[in-house]
């Protein structure tokens, strides 16, 4: 059942400020089949002039990290990062060229992509890293780490040898949500750094306060995991990737639902916006990559080019190309136009 939308009844509400009523498309540019040597769980891009520009960064089961560079029309590899013993589950790659991965082995190893040296390596406790941020800006001095079982988000040091700052918890679930519930499994940065947000087993999606850690307030509309979620380039817009199958997007001054977009046939597993604000792209366990057009509220179009669940999609910061990746191993390039 599609959630309430808050707004339903005010369709006076701007449906994007920043929308400028381009049309959007995805132009496939490459499929690179066995990327790696078993599942791809995320990816992530780095920014023009950190590690040469234009280098793509993937995180695999097999327990790599592997950097590309694009060449014409394809990928070749510039290097594979080693340290994992587990699956690497996510990626985050600062403005300044630091990467940072998080993996199974409960470790988040920071490193330079140009000189792939290591710069921190973080043990956490069990079942307490998953999605990661670096803090915005030039100099990051942190990363924000969603933390699984310790229900809530924790903040690292990057430049005092990994040391655990703060953590910023979720409310205490009511009596009648699973004891679980409250397993953190994503985490967000707005652009201009102000607030972070995380997503929940239960669904739940709370949004903080980054200079204080104080709650701000929770986002309701989700019953189920919360796998990925991303600022709009506004800072003010938030979309939410979940297992009930659609992307949320939320007014998150005013706490309200703006719009519920259905459309993919399983668990959205990652979702990531464009940054010149027109279109937002997601991935789900149903195969599919959707292009959605924020102006109309839309899916636009469905990539099918890979053949198991996509776990990740990301847009090149200049938002030129997009990038995904799948349990087949692949790794995927568009064009966006």
């Amino acid at each position: 059942r599609q959630p309430e939308r808050k707004e339903k009844a005010d369709r006076s509400v701007p449906r994007c400020a920043w929308w400028n009523g381009a049309m959007v498309k995805l132009s496939p540019l490459t499929h690179h089949a066995n990327a790696h040597a078993d599942s791809v769980w995320s990816v992530a891009w780095a920014a023009e002039g950190a590690g040469g520009g234009d280098l793509l960064l993937t995180g695999s089961v097999d327990e790599n990290v592997k950097s590309w560079r694009a060449t014409g029309d394809g990928l070749e590899m510039v290097h594979s990062y080693q340290g994992h013993t587990l699956g690497v589950v996510a990626l985050a790659v600062s403005t300044t060229g630091l990467v940072a991965s998080s993996a199974l082995d409960s470790m988040i190893r920071v490193w330079d992509c140009t000189t792939h040296e290591t710069k921190v390596v973080i043990e956490c406790p069990p079942a307490e890293n998953w999605e990661l941020v670096f803090q915005p800006g030039d100099n990051p001095e942190h990363i924000a780490v969603a933390g699984g079982t310790s229900g809530g988000v924790k903040l690292y040091s990057i430049v005092d040898g990994g040391t655990l700052l703060s953590t910023m918890s979720l409310p205490s679930a009511a009596a009648d949500r699973p004891k679980n519930g409250r397993f953190v499994q994503s985490v967000a940065y707005s652009p201009d750094g102000r607030r972070v947000a995380c997503g929940a087993m239960d669904g739940t999606v709370a949004v903080f306060d980054a200079g204080t850690g104080g709650l701000l307030h929770t986002l309701e509309g989700h019953a189920m995991p919360v796998r990925s979620l991303c600022f709009g380039v506004d800072g003010k817009t938030l979309f939410t990737a979940c297992d009930d199958g659609h992307i949320h997007m939320y007014d998150v001054e005013h706490k309200s639902l703006m719009e519920a977009l259905p459309g993919h046939k399983s668990w959205v597993l990652g979702v990531a916006a464009a940054p010149s604000g027109a279109a937002l792209v997601s991935c789900s366990s149903d195969s599919t990559v959707k292009l959605w057009d924020l102006g109309q509220r839309t899916c636009v179009q469905t990539m099918t080019d890979q053949a198991d669940a996509v776990w990740g999609v990301c847009f090149r910061p200049d938002g030129a190309r997009v990038a995904s990746v799948s349990d087949d191993k692949s790794v995927n390039l568009y064009d966006f136009v």
